[in-house]
């Protein structure tokens, strides 16, 4: 069984209320009717009901089992505008203002999440991660225990004998622009935890950089050094090490001979890029290059799941999300 088959298996087992914002879009509409079908989750979508039914009718899809819930016409309109002005009045927010932001179908996803009324959230095919995660940070907000909220890519790579049966995380991949140490060996200790959930399996957590073991030295080696020993003083227990080249992370031949003695190196499953740059672009190269399946950016160290979507995404890449915001769901 395959990541996908285990994580919709997974999500079955206690099915979770999942939102769609971005109901206009038929990728979208697609993958809510797939998910009904196979009883991956409920599932609310959030627009026009007339707009909804007829496109999926016109494609052949069935969303009736679905929840529609159409903002403007919503007998809650009035609680959402209150909640949510309680919420953000001390940030300047008028209850006018709040008015027109309830309109908006991600931040109206986004407050079901907050109330309760759904478990997680799946939006970003036709928005910007920033216009997807701002109304998570405002209304959702940082889980308790979370320093900082992160962003990975969960890769699994076809015919690969590196990482957990070519299951990766790829951390940050979607979120956070210019790390320092600190924040780099919290993204690592997140990721770590987000690949024992998700995969299933021990987390190999390898710190990322042009340089292994001081092959080169450097603010940027630095950084990464710096990272891999806080994360190693607060996780002490996690195989985590660096600061590794990509190779010497992921082949245990070339691992043995940068970096000897690595309990890491040749085995990492959990890749920690430096910066968003070094993420972004190894997650789409190895999407497109090795033709693995790239389902994120997922979040971690939010109060409830509300994850994004690549906009290239397709229908089944959405199922995917919606199955591990499940998955995620049901943990927490």
């Amino acid at each position: 069984m395959d990541f996908l088959e285990r994580t919709i298996e997974r999500a079955k087992s206690d099915i979770k209320t999942i939102v769609l914002p971005e109901s206009s879009d038929l990728r979208i509409i697609k993958a809510a009717s797939i998910a009904l079908e196979k009883g991956i989750a409920n599932i609310v979508l959030v627009g026009n009901q007339e707009e909804i039914l007829s496109k999926a009718s016109e494609n052949a899809l069935d969303v009736l089992q679905a929840i529609i819930v159409d903002p403007l016409k919503s007998e809650k309109y009035d609680e959402y505008v209150n909640s949510f002005y309680e919420l953000r009045k001390k940030k300047g927010i008028t209850i006018e203002k709040a008015q027109e932001i309830m309109k908006d179908p991600v931040y109206w996803a986004v407050m079901m999440v907050k109330r309760g009324e759904a478990d997680g959230m799946v939006s970003g095919a036709a928005h910007s991660t920033a216009d997807t995660l701002r109304p998570a940070l405002q209304i959702v907000k940082t889980a308790p225990e979370a320093k900082l909220v992160s962003a990975f890519f969960l890769m699994v790579v076809p015919n690969c004998e590196y990482g957990k049966n070519g299951t990766f995380i790829y951390a940050d991949s979607g979120l956070v622009e210019n790390p320092n140490e600190e924040e780099l060996s919290e993204i690592a200790i997140a990721s770590a935890k987000s690949f024992k959930l998700l995969a299933e399996a021990e987390p190999v957590v390898a710190m990322l950089s042009y340089s292994t073991y001081g092959s080169a030295k450097s603010e940027l080696t630095e950084k990464v050094v710096k990272a891999t020993k806080l994360a190693k003083e607060k996780a002490p227990n996690l195989m985590l090490d660096g600061e590794l080249q990509a190779d010497a992370a992921l082949v245990p031949s070339v691992g043995k001979s940068k970096a000897p003695g690595s309990v890491v190196a040749g085995k990492a499953n959990v890749l920690v890029f430096p910066d968003l740059n070094c993420g972004n672009i190894a997650y789409k190269l190895t999407q497109r290059l090795a033709k693995a399946e790239a389902y994120g950016p997922i979040t971690q160290g939010l109060a409830a799941p509300v994850n994004d979507l690549s906009r290239g995404c397709s229908a089944e890449d959405v199922v995917g999300v919606i199955a591990i915001t499940a998955v995620q769901a049901q943990k927490q």
